[in-house]
């Protein structure tokens, strides 16, 4: 019994989990309030699943990791900011976000995925390629772009948009404030978690459409799938629209629990968390479920929140937060990443 758990579950995420939960349980001694852990863990979580779910389609598909999720995130950013632009603000501006985002992220993601066709078995290098270069690009952008409204553009009628625009005003934790559930120190943000069920309800539906099964098996094996009659390289686009449409999405969630747009080299670094979280979930590069989007995404969230936390007060006496969390989070990416690469060879 213990060793077929062993054999689902894995020893990597078996020891992760136990670390995990010993930071839970440290956290009287630490003086760290449980109800406020858990709070924030699940913040995290919630923020941050819809980003690492845009993994799935592409993964599904044959096209490996998606490090070119900053170009879905760029879409994202772009929905939010052309949203507060135009003066939407509440419900209507969180959808107003949404769907310019979506409808950047379907040309873009269109555009990406026939660039992929052309360099089949090189995807993850060109990807990350893509998702680098077009950050650069953007950098340009942000200065350039004829933006007007006073909460994003520079003070004193300069041009270009600030590098941090707070939505407070506009959707400021319109899904994580809302129908939220209070229990002495502990708040479950209910809004944002029906939202990301709701999400990875999607997903799942797709993947089981005829569209989605023949994204499935072109994954699996791309020659028995053609043989079939199935669309190799339409399969392929379709997942790689699907994954720019969720990483835009992905942002825009975010956002809302974050409390701010943040630009210009901000989206280089989204990537990299999103794939460890879905290979510490036990994704490969050629399969993945929505059961490893949401343990990878728990797991990596709650080592990340959670260290600092205990670290700080237990040991360090001092706030040294953001540096541990760069430390952990840089060796969960480092593990996951080096261990997938063990495992294909």
């Amino acid at each position: 019994m213990l060793k077929n758990i062993i054999d689902t579950v894995g020893w990597a995420r078996l020891i992760i989990g136990f670390f995990l939960f010993s930071l839970f349980a440290a956290t009287p001694f630490a003086g760290v309030s449980l109800g406020i852990a858990f709070t924030n863990t699940l913040e995290r979580f919630g923020m941050n699943g819809v980003l690492v779910l845009a993994m799935v389609p592409m993964i599904q598909s044959g096209c490996g990791l998606n490090f070119g999720l900053p170009l879905g995130i760029i879409a994202g950013l772009l929905g939010a900011t052309l949203s507060i632009e135009l003066g939407f603000a509440d419900i209507s501006g969180f959808a107003v976000a949404i769907c310019i985002a979506a409808a950047i992220a379907a040309v873009l993601g269109f555009l990406y995925g026939l660039l992929l066709n052309l360099v089949k078995g090189d995807e993850m290098m060109i990807a990350t390629y893509i998702g680098f270069s077009s950050v650069a690009f953007m950098c340009i952008a942000w200065s350039l772009l004829p933006y007007r409204s006073p909460t994003m553009i520079w003070a004193y009628g300069g041009e270009g948009l600030r590098t941090t625009i707070s939505v407070s005003g506009f959707w400021d934790g319109i899904l994580s404030k809302a129908w939220t559930i209070n229990i002495g120190n502990f708040v479950f943000p209910t809004g944002m978690f029906i939202f990301l069920a709701f999400m990875c309800y999607l997903v799942w539906l797709y993947m089981k459409t005829t569209t989605g099964t023949a994204m499935t098996a072109v994954g699996s094996n791309s020659e028995f799938a053609r043989a079939g009659g199935v669309s190799v390289d339409r399969m392929r686009v379709v997942s790689v629209v699907l994954s720019t449409m969720l990483g835009a999405v992905g942002i825009i969630v975010y956002q809302q629990s974050f409390g701010f747009i943040q630009l210009y080299m901000s989206p280089f670094y989204m990537a990299f968390p999103a794939v460890a979280a879905i290979l510490l979930g036990g994704a490969s590069v050629r399969k993945a479920s929505i059961w490893n989007v949401l343990i990878g995404t728990f797991l990596f969230q709650g080592i990340l929140t959670m260290t600092p936390l205990v670290f700080n007060n237990l040991f360090l006496k001092t706030d040294m937060s953001e540096v541990i969390r760069i430390i952990v989070s840089n060796g969960m990416i480092i593990y996951a990443l080096t261990r997938k690469v063990q495992v294909k060879r």
